[in-house]
């Protein structure tokens, strides 16, 4: 219940320091920030893929030679 509490406040907080009629206006801060964090996150969320589908690719190289040993091996008897 608190972590709710504490998000509602965090999320009011965020609204009021980045709209323009709030005495703090951090509007262009903020997009100045996402604007560099995108290029960063980009690169960051390519590198997992690529190691998510090197991952995906080793499995199913594996998955498959499981099953051809258990092929031969239900054959063999």
């Amino acid at each position: 219940m608190i972590s709710i509490i504490a998000g509602i406040i965090f999320i009011a907080f965020t609204v009021f320091a980045v709209l323009p009629s709030c005495p703090l206006n951090w509007g262009a801060e903020v997009i100045a920030f996402l604007k560099g964090l995108a290029p960063v996150m980009a690169a960051f969320v390519g590198l997992i893929c690529l190691c998510v589908g090197a991952a995906d690719i080793k499995d199913k190289k594996e998955a498959k030679a499981e099953e051809k040993a258990e092929q031969k091996a239900e054959a063999n008897e």
